[in-house]
């Protein structure tokens, strides 16, 4: 299952607030935007991880939910079907 971990980076002397995104050994980071909500500022990290590794996935129609330290984000494929007893 591929799934993107983001989390809140907070500004250092020298950089400011940011968010990044984590696929396995992948990772981006953005600018934190006081424009945009929180999901949609998270998913952003998200769009910057997949244009900058060139990755082939459809994001479109991820999942996500929050975590300890940020979001979650994976795809609706990404499922376990369980039998009933």
């Amino acid at each position: 299952m591929k799934a993107i971990t983001t989390k809140y980076l907070a500004p250092t002397n020298t950089r400011g607030a940011r968010i990044k995104a984590t696929a396995g050994k992948l990772s981006a980071t953005v600018s934190y935007s006081y424009e945009l909500s929180d999901e949609a500022l998270h998913f952003e990290a998200v769009k910057e991880l997949v244009a900058k590794h060139s990755l082939d996935w459809n994001i479109s129609k991820m999942c996500f939910g929050g975590t300890e330290t940020g979001y979650a984000f994976c795809f609706p494929e990404s499922t376990i079907e369980t039998q009933t007893i």
